[in-house]
């Protein structure tokens, strides 16, 4: 009945780590009492978040079990030794390293950039990695914006820290997104950070190491306006990542955005496109479109990147001026899903499956056959 039991719970996931709690070594004892199974779970650190969750997934797979009428689970905690043989297991038996810098990696790693601040690169990167995750695919966001980050309030988890075992922790998800920020590190979210040149780049080599990401099909990185660090940084850390570049409809912003595209071309990165926001919306009295910020932006970015790289740049999407995109980022409900069937929501849709639909080379990949 021991062995049922076990083979039970080796379908039991950790919630986080997303591998069977047998294979972590969490289940330290297995005993039955009459009709109850009493288990033992050891977790990965004191307070885990996750403790109630694995509670009820575990008694869920205990339950049906002929002969099993209730189930009794206590809890203990990994020591050292213990915590390492999961880190150990959950990277793949491999030492610290950049998962996504790996030449068989097969995630899709995007950095969403900017020439200026506030055209709206943060929100843009939030709901194409929201939309992403509605059409099913794994995605995780990298806010490296060290100085001005604000993805955790736009995509609903302001306050929130990762669950963090020794020199690992794990992104915290909302929306099906994963999620990590320099913003979840600091004793108070209103503390400001003062990082010179050599320090960002350790801080962004370290926010890719150490997370467990998980297998992703999206990684996006939400960079910095300008063409500072980070931005070669990106580019240095992991060679294949590609750029979208964001403007708004304001020919003055569009040429500072061409900034940002020829330092991602001369550290050889692929340009996937640009990005309008805050385009032309009609009113909603007279229909008449509304140019608050002016237009032409993007064909006029898309113009320039083009001719600098020597080969088509697409305007990959306008993005109308929509106050419920505002407003959603301020509570924390991204656009498409607080207003689906918007037109701001369902050209990020599309814009999503867009980007999904890119034609990837099989070159190099296993492909797991055998002959």
């Amino acid at each position: 009945m021991v062995e049922e039991i076990r083979q039970a719970l080796s379908k039991v996931n950790d919630p986080e780590l997303r591998h069977p709690i047998t294979t972590l070594g969490m289940v330290k004892n297995i005993a039955l009492s009459g009709t109850t199974a009493e288990i033992e779970i050891l977790l990965t650190i004191q307070g885990c978040p996750m403790k109630d969750r694995l509670e009820k997934d575990v008694t869920a797979a205990l339950t049906p079990l002929a002969g099993i009428e209730s189930v009794k689970v206590s809890f203990g905690v990994m020591d050292e030794a213990q915590r390492n043989e999961v880190k150990r297991i959950v990277r793949g038996g491999r030492d610290k390293e950049i998962p996504f810098a790996r030449a068989d990696s097969l995630t899709r790693v995007i950095g969403i950039a900017s020439g200026k601040g506030g055209v709206g690169k943060s929100s843009v990167t939030v709901n194409i990695a929201v939309a992403l995750a509605k059409l099913g695919f794994s995605v995780g966001i990298l806010d490296a914006d060290v100085y001005g980050h604000s993805i955790p309030r736009l995509i609903g988890v302001p306050g929130q820290r990762p669950t963090v075992i020794d020199q690992l922790f794990i992104p915290v998800e909302n929306y099906g997104v994963k999620v990590v920020s320099m913003e979840m590190f600091k004793p108070e979210r209103s503390d400001p950070i003062a990082y010179r040149g050599p320090l960002l780049h350790r801080v962004l080599e370290q926010l890719l190491t150490d997370a467990y990401w998980g297998d992703l099909d999206f990684l996006l990185l939400d960079l910095p306006p300008g063409t500072g660090d980070i931005a070669i940084s990106l580019a240095q850390l992991i060679p294949n990542s590609e750029i979208l570049v964001v403007t708004t409809p304001q020919v003055a912003a569009a040429e500072v955005a061409e900034r940002a595209g020829r330092i991602a071309h001369q550290l050889k990165q692929n340009i996937i496109g640009v990005i309008e926001n805050m385009s032309p919306a009609p009113c909603k009295k007279c229909g008449e479109p509304q140019e608050l910020f002016g237009s032409g932006g993007g064909e006029e970015s898309a113009r320039r990147l083009a001719t600098l790289v020597g080969a088509e740049v697409p305007l990959l999407a306008k993005i109308p001026f929509d106050l419920t995109l505002r407003e959603g980022g301020d509570m924390g409900e991204p656009i498409v899903i607080a207003s689906p069937e918007s037109d701001a929501a369902l050209i990020f849709t599309d814009l999503a499956k867009r980007l999904s639909e890119r034609q990837r080379s099989l070159l190099g990949v296993r492909l797991g056959l055998a002959t």
